[in-house]
């Protein structure tokens, strides 16, 4: 690749902060090889909002073709461009920068991108009332596409209630016939709308924040049709799955960014992309982002009897990576098995042991392995950084009857001999318990799951 970069290499690039996870450079990149045409394409990090002017305009000078705009830059660099396509104009913001002879034109591709990634998913967007989760640039696209496509009724929702009665207001001059309105978003669940469109413009759920989500309220999922999230990364939000759990359809934002990507690109290089084109630019760019989000590691914790050799096992063959477990490997290194070693050392040099095993993976550079720890491994303090640098760490939770029940007359637990196993399991668990969660990215209850269920939740939540 670097092969073809030469005095005739055309330039493109990203602006934005941050820019560190955009997958921008992907599609156009890929798009340029598709094409034949030759140029690249990377982000730009500006920093600092108040030269945004002088990164517009040191672009210019540096002959840079054409540029996409990301937040929180989607309005304010429209004071230093050359022009603004009417549509951006009254959108109220732009994402895609078009190289003329005095400077940038403004355009908005993002309600074309909206419209189309809606519209091949079966979506007739005319025939619902809209609810937009928002009032940034993504949102002011959403609510423009709402209103060429003809949507009779907009709600915006909004932490900040003037930022989406501005909006509101915006919209109305826009489309008189609209009936809009603005909500707080902790009134979400009182929309005066049944069967409806939802558009969540917020970054709420973005990666790693994989857990967040915009809306709680459960009335809100109960009435809407339609879920569709601007965020790609991960495919499935949190938002998501709440409408999915209450039986509506949930479309992702991989879409929208994919045809977005395609109308800045065509836009700058008069270069048209099929159909056929555009699909398989969506494929790879999904499999792209699984890629780039599997964890170096999975690193499996908690109490003795909550399966984690068990489904280790099968993380290890669902996501094709090797499984380690640790105490096998510490058994090796001492050429003596656990009991030996709690009878000859303690419990301290056991764990002492347990260290020594985890710098040694780190320092190894072990990735692409599923690795299922001891039950007290969080109780050594100096472990707990240890294992997050080795990758993800996921608590498998247990109850102490669970524990008894999966157990039962194990007698290879040093730690769980004697009489009243209950009783014993129960104050160990509490004493451990703060040590778990300090260590853990998120938790899994096993109670009530087979080790597959376990599996699939914890590839969901860390994948995707």
């Amino acid at each position: 690749m670097a092969e073809r970069i030469d005095g005739k290499t055309k330039l493109y690039g990203l602006i934005g902060h941050p820019v560190a996870h955009t997958f921008s450079p992907f599609i156009h990149n890929r798009l340029g090889e598709l094409t034949g045409l030759n140029l690249r394409y990377v982000p730009f990090d500006v920093t600092d909002p108040d030269t945004i002017g002088d990164a517009v305009k040191g672009a210019f000078a540096l002959n840079i073709q054409g540029m996409n705009v990301t937040v929180p830059y989607k309005q304010a660099v429209m004071p230093f461009l050359s022009g603004i396509d009417p549509v951006a104009g009254k959108i109220g913001a732009v994402n895609t920068l078009v190289r003329t002879d005095t400077g940038y034109l403004g355009m908005n591709t993002d309600y074309i991108g909206l419209k189309r990634a809606l519209e091949v998913q079966g979506v007739n967007i005319p025939s619902y009332s809209a609810v937009i989760i928002g009032a940034g640039g993504a949102a002011r696209a959403a609510a423009f596409m709402c209103g060429t496509c003809g949507v009779r009724g907009l709600v915006i929702l909004n932490r900040t209630l003037q930022k989406a009665e501005d909006l509101a207001g915006d919209v109305k001059k826009a489309f008189p016939w609209m009936s809009v309105s603005a909500m707080p978003l902790s009134d979400a669940g009182k929309v005066p709308f049944e069967n409806f469109l939802a558009i969540q413009c917020t970054k709420v759920g973005l990666a790693p924040d994989n857990a967040a989500c915009p809306v709680e309220d459960a009335a809100f999922y109960q009435k809407l049709a339609v879920a569709f999230d601007c965020i790609y990364n991960p495919e499935k939000t949190a938002f998501l799955q709440r409408a999915e759990a209450a039986g509506k359809k949930a479309i992702g934002g991989i879409d929208m960014l994919t045809y977005q990507a395609i109308a800045s690109f065509e836009a700058w290089t008069g270069k048209e992309i099929s159909n056929e084109m555009a699909d398989g630019i969506r494929t790879e760019l999904s499999a792209f982002i699984r890629e780039q989000n599997r964890p170096k590691n999975v690193v499996l914790i908690g109490f003795m009897g909550s399966g984690k050799t068990t489904v280790g096992a099968k993380l290890s063959k669902k996501l094709g990576m090797k499984q380690i477990d640790l105490d096998a490997m510490i058994v090796e290194d001492a050429r003596m098995p656990v009991t030996e070693i709690f009878r000859k050392e303690g419990e301290n040099g056991f764990r002492r042991r347990e260290t020594k095993i985890l710098q040694k993976l780190i320092e190894d550079g072990t990735r692409d392995c599923v690795i299922s720890t001891g039950g007290g491994i969080v109780v050594q303090e100096e472990n707990q950084p240890l294992l997050k640098a080795l990758g993800t760490v996921v608590l498998l939770e247990v109850s102490p009857d669970t524990v008894v029940r999966r157990l039962g007359k194990d007698s290879t637990r040093p730690l769980l001999q004697g009489p009243d196993r209950v009783r014993k399991v129960r104050t160990l668990l509490v004493r451990r318990q703060n040590a778990y969660a300090r260590s853990a990215d998120f938790t899994v209850d096993t109670n009530a799951k087979t080790a597959d269920e376990v599996a699939d939740e914890i590839i969901r939540r860390t994948i995707g």
